[in-house]
């Protein structure tokens, strides 16, 4: 994601409402912007605004999924950790295909449990790369509070080999995550392996 800002040009005609830029490649978009907002204005207070309340149903069948998952993982056999996979996928699946008008944090807080949890099926069968993938990913959902998944990532990244990779990682975890554990005796392990 760029983190540059740019201000473009813009004006807005205070009668007609109407948006316009001094710069022509702007010109079209700004176009179809007007077009579809004067589409939108006799509309006002007629759309029915989104429900509020989640669906009861597909949380308890998202935490399902999870338990589930949790329950063949435990069993530390090579079948059940891919039936593990199998089902925090299900669950990803579920989560992610909520209807948009429901809390988008909500979403965000599911999948990034079910994606750290495949993460750790993945890493019961040496599935490294998908293991530090899921991780990057619960990570990138919920970023603070998670130390699990940073510290799954950075485990499947030293267990690849690719070692600057898992310290420049881990260090980034421990920036968010303050002392955590598991992220503190990595790092070690790292520094050491490094030290050789």
């Amino acid at each position: 994601m760029d983190p540059t800002f740019t201000l473009l040009p813009l004006h807005i005609d205070p009668t007609s409402k109407a948006v316009s830029s001094p710069l022509p490649h702007l010109g079209p978009s700004l176009t179809t912007l007007t077009a579809t907002h004067r589409t939108l204005l006799p509309l006002q207070g007629q759309i029915p605004p989104p429900p509020l309340p989640t669906n009861p149903k597909r949380s308890a069948q998202i935490q399902k999924m999870r338990d589930q998952g949790n329950t063949s993982l435990r069993r530390s056999t090579t079948a059940s950790a891919n039936e593990a996979v199998q089902l925090y996928t299900y669950g990803v699946d579920m989560a992610l295909g909520r209807p948009g008008w429901e809390p988008a944090a909500l979403v965000r807080d599911e999948a990034a449990a079910l994606y750290a949890n495949r993460a750790q099926a993945y890493m019961a069968v040496s599935m490294w790369p998908e293991g530090a993938a899921d991780g990057a990913t619960s990570v990138e959902l919920k970023r603070g509070g998670n130390g699990k998944a940073w510290w799954r990532r950075g485990k499947c990244l030293a267990e690849m080999g690719r070692w600057e990779e898992a310290r420049t990682w881990v260090k980034e975890g421990l920036e968010v995550e303050g002392n955590e554990g598991d992220l503190v005796g990595l790092n070690r392990e790292i520094e050491i392996h490094l030290g050789k």
